[in-house]
Parts: C-alpha cells; sequence; structure tokens
C-alpha cells in the first residue's frame, strides 16, 4: 500500500504553489518523460501496453528515489505507422511528435530541470530520437537522456526467466509476462490460445515480476547517478 504522507510523483497532481515550493526548496532534482504508444499488441494484450508499461517504471522509480524524482505527463501517442493496419493503433509523424517532445522537455527546463530521463516504452520512437538527439542536447545543453526501459534488463535476469530467450519484441512473451505481473486484467488469456502466435503462453507472472524488479533497480541507479553528476551526457560541439 502507498504510503498517503510520501511525497507525490506525479506533475499533475501538483497545484502550482506545492510545485513552486518544491522546485525552490531543491528537493526535487530529477524528472522522468515517458514516452510510449497506443498500438495493437496481437489478439491477448490491450492497446495501452507500451503507455502502461512505461509509466509503470517510471512511477515506481520516482518512489524509489523519493523525493528526489518527478514524472511528467506521458505522451501516450508514438511512431506507429508499421503497425495502422490494424484498426486503433495511433500513430504520429515523426516530425510532429519529435516538436511535442521537444516542447515537452523544454517546458521542464524551463522549470528547473537539469536532470532530464526520457524513459522509452516503444520501439518506433527510438531511431527518431536517436537521430535528433544530439541537437535537442545543443539547444538545451542540460544532461538531457534518452532509454528505453528494456535496456535496463540485466540479461542473466533475462536469461533466468525467458524461455524463448528473446526481448522486448511485440505482445511477445516478455512483454505479455510485464503485463501478467503488473496489470493482468490487461491480458485477454482466451485469445492467447485462439491466436497463431504461441510465444506469449510461454509468459508467466513469477516471470514478469522478476524482470520488472530488474529494469526499476537498475534504471534507479542510472537516474541516481545522473542526479549525483556521476553520469552526464557529452554535449556535442557545434562545427
Amino acid at each position: 500500500m502507498a504510503d498517503p504522507h510520501a511525497p507525490e510523483i506525479l506533475l499533475r497532481k501538483h497545484t502550482r504553489r506545492e510545485f513552486r515550493e518544491r522546485m525552490e526548496s531543491g528537493e526535487i532534482r530529477a524528472c522522468i518523460i515517458p514516452v510510449a504508444a497506443t498500438e495493437q499488441h496481437l489478439e491477448h494484450l490491450a492497446m495501452e501496453h507500451d503507455w502502461r508499461s512505461c509509466n509503470h517504471i517510471a512511477k515506481a522509480i520516482a518512489r524509489q528515489l523519493s523525493p528526489q524524482v518527478l514524472v511528467a505527463p506521458s505522451m501516450s501517442i508514438g511512431i506507429s505507422e508499421h503497425h495502422m493496419r490494424h484498426i486503433g493503433t495511433l500513430s504520429a509523424m515523426p516530425g510532429s511528435w519529435l516538436g511535442v517532445l521537444y516542447d515537452t522537455i523544454r517546458s521542464m527546463h524551463r522549470a528547473g530541470f537539469e536532470n532530464i530521463l526520457v524513459l522509452n516504452g516503444h520501439g518506433g520512437n527510438v531511431a527518431p530520437c536517436q537521430g535528433i538527439w544530439p541537437q535537442f542536447l545543443q539547444r538545451l545543453e542540460i544532461n538531457l537522456q534518452f532509454k528505453s526501459y528494456w535496456e535496463f534488463l540485466d540479461p542473466k535476469v533475462a536469461e533466468t526467466n525467458l524461455k524463448t530467450g528473446r526481448f522486448p519484441g511485440h505482445a511477445q512473451e516478455f512483454e505479455t509476462a510485464f503485463a501478467l505481473a503488473a496489470f493482468p486484467e490487461n491480458v485477454r488469456q482466451d485469445a492467447m490460445l485462439e491466436q497463431a502466435d504461441v510465444e506469449p503462453l510461454e509468459a508467466t507472472a513469477e516471470a514478469g515480476h522478476a524482470m520488472i524488479e530488474s529494469i526499476v533497480n537498475n534504471t534507479s541507479r542510472f537516474l541516481a547517478s545522473m542526479i549525483d553528476g556521476t553520469n552526464t551526457i557529452v554535449i556535442p560541439k557545434f562545427h
């Protein structure tokens, strides 16, 4: 059960006075901006999976590093053109998506943040961010880092818990195990038995819990090192 007296971890839950006073006190040292997608996840997983899993990790990190970390509102639509043949998928064009992301980062920087982790939960967002990141860094000159949450899964934990040995995949064993552990109501067990892709049947909630714990602990250490100054990104120089 969450501690009702613990500092709030979500930006959107603050009033302007509450946020201002916490920032002025120096209590909050970093923020996480979760970015993900709303798209098809085979027949058995809810379309919010990427968004919800990324937020699940972000909030767990903020609780672990409380009161130093705040979670900004997430981007629940991603770059998902490759899934658009499945109706219900939402997709943004790379240029417009990156524009909103930059404005979110810029706003958090204006609020006083020098350490910002953009935590990604969708594979389609990776290449566009990698391409634009040097320009973001040159414009803002802050410790701004982009990481997908599955990058923090310990390979040994993955090897122990994934029968297929594959992650992140798309609605396969890894993501299905995550959902079974964190939000089982999003998994349609009957559909898993009916669909042609059988890899999700290998997933277990126990494996999901172990992998989530590894990801949260490793990402928390990464963000803590951003806060203490031992993990800073190199700002590319203009030529």
